[in-house]
């Protein structure tokens, strides 16, 4: 259920609002590195996503938990080939808050260089997760909780869109959608 273009993604209106950072970003066709702070399922890996596509960046995504520096170091030197070919390279490291001090060290030269723009997501304050080094070469952007209406637009979507959803002609009556709203606590994958 991501969408792939902007124009279907919901919410962070205050970061893709007319105006806002990443609008003005994206118009400008490039993005310095960044840190998505927010909680689960407020759309963080498909801002990545949708980022890497609309700027023409090759997106290489991988998961701190099971990423350790020697793969770190092969997507690295991959990226490096990329960027001598002129391809700009959108480095998604999820959950970058679970990654060592000497793991972030790893990144650090790559990102300061131009070799890899990083993006970054967390659902910690990475104040405290991420090194120095790395904060300061990153901007850290705040995802808010998905309103209500958020939610309910991402719900029909699904009604409609999803193919087992569609072919079985789910309805859902009103006070069970207050309740999913509810349950689901601003978080997309909750609902």
């Amino acid at each position: 259920m991501r969408p792939t273009p902007l124009a279907g993604y919901v919410g962070q209106e205050h970061l893709l609002g007319d105006g806002a950072l990443l609008t003005r970003l994206i118009a400008g066709g490039s993005i310095p590195s960044l840190i998505l702070w927010g909680d689960p399922g407020t759309g963080k890996t498909t801002l990545a996503r949708i980022l890497a596509a609309t700027l023409a960046y090759v997106f290489v995504p991988i998961s701190a938990v099971s990423t350790g520096v020697p793969e770190l170091r092969k997507q690295l030197e991959a990226a490096a080939l990329r960027r001598k070919a002129t391809q700009r390279t959108l480095l998604f490291v999820d959950e970058i808050h679970r990654w060592s001090k000497s793991q972030q060290d790893a990144l650090l030269h790559a990102v300061e260089d131009g070799t890899v723009t990083l993006l970054g997501a967390t659902t910690e304050n990475p104040s405290f997760e991420v090194i120095s080094p790395l904060l300061s070469r990153a901007r850290v952007l705040r995802l808010h909780p998905l309103t209500a209406e958020h939610l309910k637009i991402l719900l029909a979507r699904a009604l409609c869109a999803d193919a087992v959803l569609c072919a079985a002609r789910v309805e859902v009556d009103p006070d069970a959608i207050d309740a999913l709203l509810t349950l689901s606590g601003g978080d997309a994958r909750a609902l």
